[in-house]
């Protein structure tokens, strides 16, 4: 089923010259076609958050510039019961030395993104994103609450024709986002924690990178969902990409498939049920009236991050897990997917 959304197929502005949303902008494209030439300050919201998992670890990897202030982090998740969970992050005060390009960072005829100093100390972190001929380079290091060193030094490759989903969400003329969701790319390296090496990619198809790339002019308060997952199931490589509650009477929606590298844009809202009680209680996503969506995500792992500090107040709970079920393509195919392998997220955020 099409979408009812405008296609964008060509180059174009965010804004109009005087910072305000073009209305040429808003609509949806099989690869990213916007410059986020946004202007102002005080709302305005950038960031490139990278996740690489496999069927043992995640390393996520976040730069942003919020306006009054950068927030870089480097997080690492083990599996299983006692596994490892470390976060570091480094608050960067009005983002100095924290610049996010107009278009995605590291990409082809992007630029290169890299915050933090070479030889990262107590709590501080260096990322990098980086472009190269095969694909994105993403290296981090920091030390770990232990202080032993972890240095990330991941290749995400850009499969030729792979499509992603990026999107405008137009809340109004002064308030927009611009989010370009990446899903079921393949990578491989690895992660060193000490003197421990984690290799991502030994085997083809077990390791798949995530990125979320975002440029907007935010309200103060906003809630949403976002639920995103890769892998191969039923024969297919598959990536899934939702979104929830903050599209809500924009007219747009955040929601895809990627099968084999082709996009399915579903422009209908998804019907998210999940217990705000039990961080580990399955959830259920359905598309209510077409049918294309039909799963039951089931955690294992909730990374809760509740804090306020003035500015920003954030509450997430960020379940990772397994989803099954059934989709359906634009193409009428339909797919079984068992045990995929991602995340659903609740969050409140004022900033």
């Amino acid at each position: 089923m099409a979408t009812h959304e405008h296609e964008i197929t060509e180059p174009v502005d965010l804004c109009l010259p005087d910072g305000s949303l073009n209305p040429a902008a808003v609509g949806w494209s099989r690869k990213p076609l916007h410059r986020a030439n946004l202007r102002g300050w005080g709302r305005t919201k950038r960031w490139e958050y990278w996740c690489v998992t496999t069927p043992t670890h995640l390393v996520a990897l976040t730069v942003s510039d919020l306006d009054f202030l950068a927030l870089n982090a480097v997080y690492v998740l083990e599996f299983g019961p006692g596994g490892r969970e470390f976060e570091r992050s480094s608050i960067v005060p009005v983002g100095r030395g924290v610049h996010l390009p107009d278009t995605i960072a590291g990409a082809p005829g992007s630029e290169d993104v890299v915050v933090g100093p070479a030889r990262p100390s107590g709590g501080k972190v260096r990322i990098e994103i980086r472009d190269e001929n095969a694909g994105t380079r993403l290296r981090a290091r920091c030390l770990t609450p232990e202080r032993l060193p972890l240095e990330v030094d991941i290749l995400v490759q850009r499969p030729e024709g792979h499509e992603s989903l990026s999107v405008v969400v137009p809340w109004s003329e002064q308030r927009f986002q611009y989010t370009s969701k990446h899903t079921a790319l393949p990578a491989t390296g690895r992660v060193r924690i000490g003197r421990e090496i984690l290799t991502f990619g030994k085997e083809p198809g077990e390791t798949w990178a995530v990125l979320d790339h975002g440029r907007g002019r935010w309200p103060r308060t906003v809630d949403w969902n976002w639920g995103a997952a890769s892998g191969r199931t039923d024969g297919h490589t598959v990536g899934l990409q939702f979104g929830g509650r903050w599209t809500e009477g924009t007219g747009s929606t955040e929601n895809a498939l990627c099968v084999d590298g082709r996009l399915t844009k579903i422009g209908e809202e998804l019907d998210w049920r999940w217990s705000a009680s039990d961080a580990l209680a399955p959830w259920t996503l359905r598309t209510p009236s077409t049918g294309q969506v039909d799963l039951t995500f089931t955690p294992f792992h909730n990374r809760a991050v509740h804090t306020d500090v003035g500015l920003i107040a954030n509450r997430t709970d960020q379940r990772f897990g397994h989803y099954d079920g059934r989709i359906r393509t634009d193409d009428g195919e339909e797919i079984a997917v068992e045990h995929l392998l991602g995340w659903a997220e609740d969050v409140h955020m004022r900033w």
